[in-house]
């Protein structure tokens, strides 16, 4: 009977081993993060986090904001490839989201368009700086992306909070700043913009970007803008708007270094490349032909864009520290003066200054630092990147227009300017990525090694007999 009890109980034991080691790995999901100190910003916003199973000893982060009407769990449907990436690299995806907003509020100057002065800006760069502190991030490597409305967020983060952000990805958003010229606050909607009727010269783009945060001169973040050239929701007008404003902030020739054609599952793109004087490619566009607003996501090229497309890999622009480059559209900077004491430069003026080499929009020598992303060879700043539309919306009879709707549908608005109708679709019509972590072999494995041992055991106490 003992023998018997004994043969029972190994039996079980092997049996639970099995069942233990069968049983699912919890997968990582996307959470709502309730308490990440939110302070002096709407209290409609809100954060979802994703953290992989296996985070990055020192994990980037990377925020991906959704469209007009669309929401955290949406965005998170259009892509798949960024978290599959966030899986296998161990980085940290941060999606916001704004319950019973129509679109992100980066029309209003007071508070989004101001560095620290609240908005939804500020409230995203406190959802970074709270995944920092938790989970030890890389504060040098945090992005970040999105389509239309989300694009528009994204350069407006790189605008707004350039000591915050390495790089960004806009798709089919528009310059920074352009968003508050006939800016609605009941939808948060500016024809204007939309339009395409708003249009400065590069010097006024790039003083408007810098007067969002006076003073500084640190690193300008990289940037990379996507769009499709039929864009009716959007006018393509805004990417050469675009074009002018980050080429005066990054201290860029008016000209790209160079131009090439790439055809993509989604389209067919001519792209043009600006490099800094320390040869990285600092701002880059896609133009993609006959693209709607729609367009999906060119995740790989974004992820490459970040340094994000490996494990274990580093972000593409090291900090400049070699000469200067030859301001964009710079203001009263005089030619070949050394680093143009405390002048932004001309397009041509400050030719013959020379830079210290510190970091990217240090001064040149001689001169005293000029504004950040300004300059004549007296000093360089690197971009920011960005690219993302959001799926097509239609104008109702307010003449409002909205992006997003379910599954890439167009998103619809009413006369009075109310939210879209449209529940938490995708701004791209993509579907949901689920990831599944399943141990079933192993947990068969060790059942048939439990099995085996009790068999083996009864053969040794006949052997014995």
């Amino acid at each position: 009977m003992k023998m018997q009890h004994r043969y029972r109980t190994l039996i079980v034991a092997a049996g639970l081993l099995g069942l233990f080691v069968a049983a699912p790995a919890h997968a990582a999901s996307l959470t709502q993060v309730n308490d990440w100190g939110a302070s002096g910003v709407p209290s409609y916003v809100k954060m979802y986090i994703y953290v992989p199973d296996n985070v990055a000893a020192k994990p980037p982060i990377v925020v991906s904001a959704h469209s007009c009407g669309s929401t955290a769990t949406g965005q998170m449907g259009n892509i798949p490839k960024t978290k599959a990436a966030a899986d296998a690299n161990g980085f940290i995806l941060i999606l916001p989201d704004n319950p019973g907003q129509n679109c992100w509020d980066v029309g209003a100057k007071d508070t989004s368009l101001k560095h620290d002065a609240g908005g939804d800006t500020k409230a995203v760069v406190q959802m970074v700086k709270y995944a920092l502190n938790k989970y030890s991030g890389d504060a040098s490597r945090v992005y970040a992306f999105g389509g239309s409305s989300g694009a528009m967020l994204t350069q407006a983060l790189m605008a707004v909070y350039p000591d915050v952000f390495r790089a960004g990805s806009a798709r089919a958003g528009v310059p920074a700043g352009c968003w508050a010229e006939g800016y609605a606050t009941s939808n948060q909607w500016s024809d204007s913009c939309a339009g395409g009727n708003v249009s400065k010269t590069a010097q006024a783009w790039g003083d408007l970007v810098r007067g969002m945060y006076a003073g500084y001169t640190g690193h300008r973040p990289r940037l990379q803008i996507m769009q499709g050239d039929a864009d009716q929701t959007i006018s393509f007008k805004n990417s050469a708007e675009a074009i002018k404003e980050w080429t005066n902030v990054l201290a860029l020739s008016t000209a790209p270094t160079s131009t090439d054609m790439t055809t993509t599952s989604i389209a067919t793109y001519t792209r043009q490349f600006w490099k800094n004087s320390c040869d990285y490619v600092v701002f880059e566009t896609w133009a993609g032909k006959g693209g709607s607003h729609s367009m999906g996501y060119e995740e790989d090229a974004i992820l490459k864009f970040f340094g994000l497309d490996k494990p274990g890999g580093t972000d593409p622009e090291p900090n400049c520290t070699g000469g200067g480059g030859a301001g964009s559209g710079g203001a009263s900077g005089s030619a070949g003066s050394a680093g143009a004491s405390g002048s932004t430069g001309t397009a041509t003026g400050g030719t013959g200054g020379t830079s210290t080499g510190s970091v990217a929009g240090s001064p040149g020598i001689g001169g005293a630092p000029s504004i950040a992303g300004s300059g004549g060879s007296g000093g360089s700043t690197v971009g920011a990147s960005g690219a993302s539309t959001g799926s097509a919306g239609s104008v109702a009879s307010g003449g409002s227009v909205v992006v997003g709707g379910t599954s890439g549908a167009p998103g619809t608005h009413s006369a009075a300017g109310s939210p879209a109708t449209g529940d938490s679709g995708s701004d791209s019509g993509g579907c949901a990525f689920v990831a599944v972590h399943s141990k079933s072999k192993l947990g068969l494995g060790a059942l048939a090694l439990g099995l085996a041992l009790v068999g083996f055991r009864r053969r040794r106490r006949s052997a014995q007999r």
